[in-house]
């Protein structure tokens, strides 16, 4: 009859599953952050296998996490919407308002780069996961609304500012030439939106009240 496991050797196997899960999910983790910086840089010409040779693992281990191309891009897109959505509070909680909101948009911008890289592959999801985007998209406008509102009750922007049209304009980014430029030019853009927000925000103030 064979011996049964010893206690030592029963916590010596859970010690190695839990290293081994804890190992999985760091090559997980590390796997998205990089493809999100791959198919910013790439775009509909991005590799899986530059991708998986960045973060450092093989090609099969970034299949067992992700079986096709678009469930990676998924788990990317909902990463760096939810990374956006967090920023808000974070840079309200470190920064004046104004400041807060501009450092927002341009984080926006990364956001974009990425997406714009992702457009594809976010196409083909968009026939099989139709809550992706309306969700992703309710959170990002709500996250721009906290920073706007902030800014305007604060008096550091024009009063008459919505945050509906500033989405407006921070989303024709968007639909500008991919050249090599672009994410400079956008980061100019936004410095340029930030410069009308705050034109005249004193005045605005005083006129409200």
């Amino acid at each position: 009859m064979a011996a049964e496991p010893s206690s030592a050797g029963r916590k010596t196997d859970a010690a190695d599953a839990k290293r081994l899960r804890a190992d999985a999910q760091r090559n997980r983790d590390r796997l998205v952050e990089v493809a999100a910086v791959v198919f910013a840089e790439r775009g509909i010409d991005a590799s899986l296998e530059e991708v998986a040779r960045r973060a450092g693992v093989g090609i099969g281990t970034l299949y067992r996490h992700f079986p096709t191309r678009e469930h990676l891009v998924e788990v990317v897109y909902r990463r760096e919407a939810e990374g956006l959505c967090a920023a808000a509070g974070e840079l309200a909680e470190k920064h004046p308002s104004d400041v807060a909101l501009e450092q927002w948009m341009q984080r926006f911008v990364d956001y974009i780069a990425t997406k714009r890289g992702l457009a594809t592959s976010l196409r083909i999801l968009l026939t099989t996961n139709s809550t992706l985007f309306s969700d992703t998209s309710g959170r990002v406008s709500q996250a721009l609304r906290q920073l706007v509102d902030a800014a305007v009750a604060d008096g550091t922007i024009r009063g008459d500012v919505d945050a509906s049209d500033v989405l407006h304009a921070l989303s024709g980014i968007y639909s500008a030439p991919d050249t090599p430029e672009w994410r400079d030019r956008s980061r100019r853009l936004v410095k340029l939106l930030m410069d009308g927000l705050r034109f005249g925000a004193g005045t605005s103030a005083r006129a409200g009240e």
